[in-house]
């Protein structure tokens, strides 16, 4: 059985989405680390068993996942023009009914993205260092040259009082705009000063300033439920979940 996450947002009827959960697959790996849906071929998971998951998964899209290469940029990808089979970036972008497109998580931020006439979608990989520097910014962009407006939802990532930070990030964001500053807590943790990051309000401030107000999602944190989720921060050696997208 799975649990998968389908996002509450009123996007059009022909927008479809998902995000899955670490339950109903076969993985285990030592100690269970896999355990069960992971969909990471690039983690130390059986290959078989990374697979049989992926399959499991397609039988409920309409064609396999365009999968990239994530490197924690800030490359939008339009995967209808993508020569490469897996493509490098950090975003997925679409026009094309049936096309599927994706990103694995386990912490860092999916933003889904659709405009409001069912044209358009996008898959947004946002870790801290991408949304430093200007991943939401870039695909949002890209997807305004030929569509009306976007809405947004944020999918589950680690938490505000999980997520804890070195000034370096700290300063990544508040250096670019000074409003940043209202989503870190300062910590005490000893010499080195450290800050609890809200990544939810840092992804929504920076679609705020992309032009997009309708954003809807966000708070639920991959690092406190471990049975549903794979979270790298906690655990180190960790599955991957998906967030996918497409038009139907």
């Amino acid at each position: 059985m799975h649990d998968w996450i389908t996002p509450g947002w009123p996007a059009p009827a022909n927008v479809k989405a998902l995000f899955t959960t670490r339950s109903g697959g076969v993985s285990s790996g030592m100690d269970g680390v896999y355990a069960s849906l992971n969909l990471g071929a690039h983690v130390n998971d059986d290959p078989a068993h990374v697979s049989h998951n992926r399959a499991l998964l397609r039988r409920h899209l309409p064609n396999e996942p365009k999968w990239l290469k994530q490197v924690h940029g800030t490359v939008a990808v339009w995967i209808d023009d993508a020569e490469a089979a897996t493509p490098e970036g950090d975003a997925v972008l679409s026009r094309t009914q049936g096309t599927v497109c994706a990103v694995m998580v386990a912490d860092c931020l999916p933003v889904f993205i659709c405009d409001k006439a069912g044209t358009t979608v996008g898959i947004v990989h946002a870790g801290w260092r991408g949304l430093a520097g200007g991943i939401i910014e870039q695909s949002v962009a890209a997807m305004q040259g030929d569509c009306g407006p976007l809405m947004a939802w944020l999918g589950p990532a680690i938490g505000s009082d999980c997520f804890e930070v070195g000034s370096d990030v700290y300063d990544a964001f508040v250096q670019q705009n000074a409003q940043a500053a209202q989503a870190f807590k300062s910590r005490d943790s000893g010499r080195e000063k450290k800050w609890l990051a809200d990544i939810f309000l840092l992804a929504r401030q920076r679609l705020n300033s992309a032009g997009i107000t309708e954003i809807y999602g966000g708070g639920v944190c991959t690092y406190s439920d471990p049975a549903r989720f794979f979270s790298y921060r906690r655990d180190g050696e960790t599955g991957r979940m998906a967030a996918l997208i497409w038009l139907e």
